[in-house]
């Protein structure tokens, strides 16, 4: 069985809204201060290690965007355009990026179909909504959450307000000399 993983930058208030700063927000490109050569191996390694991605729709159309012009020699924009794409959208029309797939409904049953597939793990990347469906379905198998030392007072934050509490385990620490701590984090199985 395929493991579900969601790979976030978060502040240490918990926002995760625009760490790249494409979309305009008042603190958009937060994270790019804490870069360092270190931690930016962190997301090759997560993306080889993944078949698919399982994106929301505004960041499919973000990446969509992006990376098919991109290049580079390590192969990530290669890996990154060429891996499956499942796209989470009541709206979108046409998943329309090489090797895309619309999933419109019975979301939980979808991924769990995709789970329960051969293969290596299934990563969703952003996807705000995209991951409180997820959570409040039990459907996440590990958090890694990209720490950076910044608060930023307001922005879309990773939990939302009212969601029912759920224990994790940590599974792993890895710090970084910028101030980054990536935790990753498994659902506590005790709950």
């Amino acid at each position: 069985m395929r493991k579900l993983v969601v790979t976030e930058y978060v502040t240490l208030d918990g926002v995760m809204e625009d760490p790249g700063g494409s979309e305009g927000t008042k603190h958009g490109g937060w994270s790019f201060q804490f870069w360092n050569q270190k931690a930016a191996k962190v997301k090759p390694d997560e993306l080889f290690a993944s078949d698919a991605l399982l994106l929301g729709r505004v960041t499919y159309q973000g990446f969509a965007k992006a990376w098919p012009s991109m290049t580079d020699e390590l192969g990530f924009a290669d890996r990154m355009n060429g891996l499956p794409k499942f796209v989470v959208s009541t709206t979108l029309e046409k998943a329309e990026c090489n090797n895309s797939r619309p999933i419109r409904e019975n979301i939980p049953e979808e991924v769990s179909r995709l789970k329960r597939q051969p293969g290596q793990d299934i990563l969703v990347a952003g996807s705000r909504e995209l991951v409180h469906t997820l959570l409040q379905h039990d459907l996440i198998d590990e958090y890694r959450l990209m720490v950076h030392p910044v608060v930023l007072g307001s922005g879309k934050r990773l939990f939302p307000d009212g969601s029912d509490m759920k224990v994790l385990r940590l599974v792993d620490t890895r710090t970084f000399s910028s101030g980054i701590v990536l935790l990753s984090y498994q659902p506590d199985k005790k709950e």
